[in-house]
């Protein structure tokens, strides 16, 4: 028997007054999945997350989750968690008097320990600090383990790296993977496109409340869409040469060239690219770096939204 998806959405318009939030949005979340969703302010995204919080809904299309079709009332569906615009949390309260009071606002006793989510997510030595001396990353991480209380199927996260120092996002991210690993659906937005890269096999782009992308990150980078490239070599000179010679190459920027610094900017479809490279080691042209200047996931996003913008 098919395990069925952690979402699945078809044509789902939501509508506030005279503004259509969502515009037919269809999205499907796999279980296990890591999931991005990203798209500009205005875009969709926290009335998409809101839904699948249970926090609104639909006012036409279908939304399952979690194999359970979803209907007109306002519910936390079983087996979900997460929280959008920033948790609610007590400022008077310390971080563990915060999770126990959550917990006793769902009616049901946490399946995780207190102490094991405040761990997981790093905050274990603040653990009886009020939360009105945390910074905001303490805050969304002290979210995130709320979150972790109940072990929840599907976890649906809004922006899960505001604030967080390099030690922090190493903790929200650790926690990430092992639950999808152990087959937890993540649906996470994020503004900050390398938090989507690190983390996520899929992405879902949303332009003015439609999809535009739908699909596996890789996805965005072989679909012939031209990146600019920096390049380092051994050999410069020979560099420039057999980048001019390649089809489907162009040099955008040769001033590091010319300054001796061995380094060029091409832009190319990975198609290109990978002729080039082939060229440069069959001619004995060592390659030290090689990495897009702006991501592919950036490149699409700029590309898809600003399209969709132009064609309203």
């Amino acid at each position: 028997m098919d395990t069925p998806p952690a979402v699945r959405a078809r044509g789902i318009v939501k509508c506030f007054g005279e503004v259509v939030a969502l515009d037919g949005i269809d999205l499907d979340v796999a279980q296990g999945q890591l999931h991005g969703l990203v798209g500009p302010n205005g875009a969709g995204k926290t009335t998409l997350l809101g839904l699948l919080l249970g926090l609104a809904v639909a006012d036409s299309g279908s939304l399952e989750i979690l194999g359970t079709p979803v209907g007109r009332a306002l519910a936390v569906p079983e087996g979900v968690a997460g929280f959008v615009d920033g948790p609610g949390l007590y400022p008077s309260l310390t971080a563990k008097q915060n999770l126990a009071a959550l917990a006793a606002l769902r009616g049901d006793a946490p399946t995780m320990g207190i102490g094991d989510a405040l761990e997981q997510v790093g905050l274990t030595d603040v653990a009886d600090d009020r939360v009105r001396g945390f910074s905001l990353g303490m805050r969304q991480r002290l979210g995130l383990a709320a979150a972790l209380l109940t072990k929840p199927r599907l976890l649906v996260l809004d922006e899960p790296s505001n604030g967080l120092d390099p030690a922090g996002k190493k903790h929200v991210y650790g926690v990430l993977t092992r639950l999808a690993a152990d087959g937890t659906a993540v649906v996470l937005s994020s503004h900050r496109m390398d938090d989507v890269e690190a983390l996520c096999s899929d992405v879902t782009i949303l332009a003015t409340g439609r999809v535009v992308f739908s699909g596996p990150m890789t996805k965005l980078a072989t679909e012939g869409r031209e990146l600019d490239y920096r390049l380092v070599t051994s050999d410069s000179d020979a560099t420039h040469r057999l980048a001019g010679e390649t089809a489907g190459i162009r040099v955008v920027d040769d001033s590091g060239v010319r300054q001796g610094a061995d380094m060029l900017v091409v832009s190319a479809s990975v198609p290109a690219l990978d002729e080039l490279v082939k060229g440069l080691v069959h001619s004995g042209v060592a390659v030290r770096e090689l990495a897009p200047v702006v991501s592919p996931l950036e490149a699409a996003f700029l590309d898809l939204t600003e399209q969709q913008e132009s064609d309203r």
